[in-house]
């Protein structure tokens, strides 16, 4: 069997999980068990497979088991294409964590290169409402989908712009002193934009002709109201240097991809996301995600695994089955949670089922039976 699937995870002192065992075989994986049973940890251990801080942005601290505190690891065995990899990740002592893929040591970015991850959590449910902040963060990580990187260049921006900032609450006003920080964020802020326009334009390509029950998006790349966006190296290096008076003032950068926003609007209804009734901001999100997994299946070889936290909620019974009638057609290996079996009936036996309870703290998973 092709594609990209877990065949195997383990979890020791992950969160309420002290230690758990899955055998799986690519098909979706549904999980579920009452609020606070430790059904979200699993797919945040799963989360953890891919580069970065995971679907809660947790630090390695807040992962690890208590009152032992003795740290966490996740280990996988990862069916990727036609290789097979050995796949752990770990933290000790509250120490950053480490990663390891077939017995050597290596970076988080080498995640991204084996496997493919995207998901969907509650918390995202305000996506379209609140701060520009998180659907840059969204925006990001669909980014990340395609160009592992692409977090690279980010980091190399923001550690920059750190240091340019506190030059700027120091108030120092020598030019020389900029210059070589701005340099570095010229060139890392326009691979970052680049880099977004270029994933926007894949998640546009995949939706436009796609028979799907959900809806479209047309998304766009903002800057903020009765701004610019600079978007090369030479227009971002003079940018920075116009704006340091302003800056200054200010104690911040207030011009760079990291003002950047995303614009989104249902297509059919010409409405913006944010003025559309909850259960529709819930379909275009759903519908991204979907978007964002047939661009990675073209590009990648296989659809990237699926991580889809209590994706039931504000869906009826017919667009979830959609939903899984369209996962099974993508060929993904999604990990869905809900409170009761009843939610993944129209799965059947396309997938398999899993219940997490919650004893003494202690989140126990058992596989069933399709319901």
């Amino acid at each position: 069997m092709t594609g990209l699937y877990l065949t195997s995870l383990v979890l020791s002192h992950f969160r309420s999980h002290k230690t758990a065992r899955l055998s799986l075989d690519g098909r979706p994986v549904a999980i579920h068990g009452p609020n606070g049973a430790g059904k979200t940890n699993v797919l945040e251990a799963v989360s953890m497979l891919s580069p970065g801080r995971g679907l809660r942005r947790a630090t390695a601290d807040e992962i690890a088991r208590r009152p032992e505190a003795l740290g966490w690891k996740v280990r996988a065995d990862l069916h990727s294409l036609h290789q097979d990899h050995e796949v752990e990740t770990w933290s000790e002592n509250a120490a950053p964590r480490s990663v390891r893929i077939d017995g050597k040591t290596a970076g988080q970015v080498a995640l991204g290169r084996i496997a493919r991850m995207l998901w969907l959590i509650p918390a995202m449910d305000r996506l379209w409402i609140e701060g520009a902040e998180g659907r840059r963060r969204f925006l990001d990580r669909m980014v990340l989908s395609f160009d592992p990187g692409h977090a690279e260049a980010a980091l190399t921006y923001e550690k920059a712009m750190r240091e340019r900032n506190r030059l700027l609450k120091d108030q120092v006003r020598d030019a020389h002193w900029y210059g070589a920080l701005e340099a570095q964020m010229a060139s890392a802020g326009a691979l970052v934009h680049a880099a977004r326009v270029e994933a926007l334009a894949r998640i546009s390509a995949a939706q436009d002709g796609a028979e799907t029950a959900f809806p479209t998006a047309d998304l766009t790349l903002l800057a903020p109201e009765g701004e610019d966006m600079p978007q090369t190296q030479g227009d971002l290096a003079t940018a920075f240097a116009e704006s340091r008076p302003r800056d200054m003032a200010a104690g911040r950068t207030l011009v760079g991809p990291h003002r950047a926003d995303l614009g989104a609007v249902y297509a059919a209804k010409g409405v913006a996301a944010k003025q559309c009734s909850t259960g529709e901001q819930k379909a275009l999100l759903i519908s991204l995600i979907l978007a964002n997994g047939r661009a990675l299946s073209a590009e990648f070889g296989a659809a990237p695994i699926l991580l889809l936290d209590e994706v039931s909620a504000h869906l009826d019974a017919g667009r979830r089955a959609a939903l899984y009638d369209e996962i099974c057609a993508l060929g993904a290996q999604a990990f869905l949670t809900g409170t009761g079996p009843e939610l993944f009936a129209e799965l059947g036996d396309r997938a398999q089922h899993f219940e997490v309870t919650e004893t003494a703290g202690v989140s126990q998973i058992t596989e069933g039976t399709q319901p």
